[in-house]
């Protein structure tokens, strides 16, 4: 179990912004309403939560909530809501989940997105009545078995070369 650990470059404030919008976009795309198809903006913004808890937090995750309320044209609030209790949490965890290997802060991640997701549904419920049934929550586990693959990606950028030049000072 002696995996290494490497110091990460600092982030681009620019990379999260970039992040976030591809995240975005991705929920804009048609298939945001099919069964199974993860929320990408509540994956990016528990990443980003987890890892950089001072440059993206609750404010950012009620803007974004806010976009994704008038894209799906639901109830004002009910994604701001969802969004800003899932950056909370985030970063009210965000020391211990990182301590664990990639699978097991999937682990951590799964009742966040699955909160969230709970979080509209009773919203949902409250205006409209209606049950979606028990697939509705198959996103959550879709984007917890995604967890591996964003943070590959959204790390990417900051890794260090492998091949290190003993030039250089870091």
């Amino acid at each position: 179990m002696n995996r290494p650990h490497y110091i990460l470059l600092p982030v681009s404030p620019l990379f999260i912004a970039f992040s976030l919008f591809g995240a975005f976009l991705l929920n804009l795309l048609p298939w945001g309403q099919f069964i199974g198809v993860p929320d990408f903006v509540a994956l990016v913004l528990v990443f980003w939560g987890v890892h950089q808890p001072r440059k993206v937090g609750i404010g950012t995750a009620f803007f974004l909530g806010l976009l994704m309320d008038v894209h799906d044209a639901t109830l004002l609030g009910e994604n701001a809501l969802s969004y800003t209790l899932l950056s909370y949490f985030a970063i009210m965890l965000h020391r211990r989940v990182l301590w664990f290997p990639i699978w097991t802060q999937a682990m951590h991640v799964f009742p966040l997105l699955l909160m969230a997701q709970s979080v509209q549904l009773v919203v949902r419920f409250f205006v409209s009545g209606k049950f979606p049934g028990w697939f509705y929550f198959i996103e959550s586990v879709v984007a917890s078995l995604l967890w591996p693959l964003a943070t590959w990606l959204l790390l990417a950028p900051q890794r260090r070369a492998v091949d290190r030049d003993h030039t250089r000072p870091i």
